[in-house]
């Protein structure tokens, strides 16, 4: 693995929904967006199937504010193999949302390539600059659910981090596909020091990504 200067790409929205596991019957949010969260952001502007993407650091660029909120939801899948299709009426229920509103946040990661990749890291993250300054993605990113779209764009070099220090408690870190279901999750002890979450080291040799084999995208 070859780890290079990392890239940094600003993303914000009007609202954002990063939730807490411990969180059964309702959605309640993390202040700050996830390492898993930020990951999927970067997939979604530019992804192939040599290199991952390695979160480093999470800038927070506005004051933590929340919103709540109901919606209806669906408490069950539909059966693919039958033809008789599922009555949402039936399965319909509520359930509160606490979340977070305008929110604005910096991204640092690395490109990591996959072992016997002999590309160089930096073709990818020259290939993921230029689409962030193109506005270009694969599909549109989301903070944390899919309705709460997420704009990005090049960082202008002037954005600060809030002044802020705040323990968050454990954060998902990755999941470890390696060995076939359950998958394993790992976790860390999250906190924010002066408006940034750091990310600790995760050794990516350990996993195996489910989109590995998936074909290149263009």
């Amino acid at each position: 693995m070859e780890y290079l200067q990392p890239v940094r790409v600003r993303v914000w929205g009007d609202r954002a929904c990063f939730t807490r596991p411990e969180m059964k019957a309702e959605r309640v949010s993390y202040p700050v967006m996830t390492p898993s969260a930020a990951r999927g952001i970067l997939e979604a502007i530019f992804w192939k199937p040599e290199f991952t993407w390695q979160v480093r650091s999470i800038e927070v660029l506005k004051p933590i504010r929340h919103f709540s909120m109901l919606r209806n939801e669906v408490n069950a899948r539909a059966n693919y193999r039958s033809s008789e299709g599922m009555a949402i009426g039936d399965k319909r229920t509520q359930r509160h949302t606490l979340g977070l509103r305008d929110v604005s946040y910096i991204i640092n990661a690395d490109v990591v390539t996959r072992p016997g990749v002999g590309e160089d890291s930096a073709k990818y993250r020259d290939q993921f600059r230029r689409r962030v300054e193109k506005g270009r993605c694969f599909h549109r990113p989301y903070l944390g659910c899919r309705e709460f779209e997420a704009y990005f764009a090049k960082p202008t070099g002037d954005e600060r981090p809030i002044d802020l220090d705040e323990p968050l408690g454990m954060m998902l870190l990755d999941m470890e596909f390696a060995g076939g279901p359950p998958h394993k999750p790992h976790f860390f002890q999250a906190e924010l020091k002066g408006g940034c979450l750091h990310v600790p080291d995760y050794d990516f040799n350990r996993r195996e990504d489910p989109h590995a084999d998936a074909p290149a995208r263009g």
